[in-house]
């Protein structure tokens, strides 16, 4: 499938004020609107949930509601179930609900059908749209998640998470490598761009 690694990660890891933030510097950068971009370049449900997704401005806070997590879980089981859906449930969920909200409601999903959301989502191994899906939920549980050391990767996300929970990002990377980051960067990078991102994660060379 095409990448869409970058505006998910984009759209689905930042706050609505950053999330804002880059659609305003993207406006001023090349004289339109990101929205517009990504319509351009997609088609049917995968430009839907991107447009969505990309215009989102979402409530950030903690507060959840367990009744419409309950009841989200169970339309985004029967959308799932339904291949010639439309998916406009599953695409107005993950677009407009907070992140505290949408893992309530991948919490009841689970403990509903016994098995996590992306899990249901990997059903048809075609599905291009379900694979886009699964790769926002993922970015919205755990927004440091696959993290390696390809360098487009690696840089865009301790640039974007550098202010923000780069601390997890750390402690997440060593339990699930038993290296540190900061020696993985050392290891698979070098010159300037090694130094940019040691100097990013607190540790100056020597």
């Amino acid at each position: 499938m095409p990448n869409y690694q970058v505006i998910l990660e984009i759209a689905c890891t930042k706050s609505p004020e950053e999330l804002l933030a880059v659609r305003r510097a993207y406006q001023l950068r090349y004289k339109h609107a990101l929205e517009e971009d990504v319509a351009s370049y997609t088609t049917n449900k995968l430009r839907k949930f991107l447009v969505a997704v990309v215009s989102a401005y979402k409530y950030d806070g903690d507060e959840i509601d367990e009744t419409t997590a309950y009841s989200e879980a169970q339309a985004l089981c029967d959308e799932i179930r339904n291949g010639e859906s439309n998916h406009d449930e599953i695409i107005r969920i993950i677009s407009t609900r907070s992140k505290h909200q949408l893992m309530a409601t991948f919490n009841r999903f689970k403990d509903i059908h016994g098995t996590s959301i992306t899990k249901s989502l990997q059903g048809d191994a075609t599905n291009e749209f379900f694979a886009m899906v699964r790769m926002a939920i993922r970015c919205i549980r755990n927004p440091e998640k696959g993290l390696g050391t390809d360098e487009d990767a690696l840089s865009r996300v301790i640039v974007t998470r550098a202010e923000v929970d780069l601390k997890k990002i750390k402690e997440r990377y060593l339990e699930r490598n038993n290296v540190t980051l900061e020696e993985a960067v050392a290891g698979d990078t070098s010159g300037d761009y090694k130094a940019f991102l040691l100097a990013l994660l607190g540790n100056e060379e020597s």
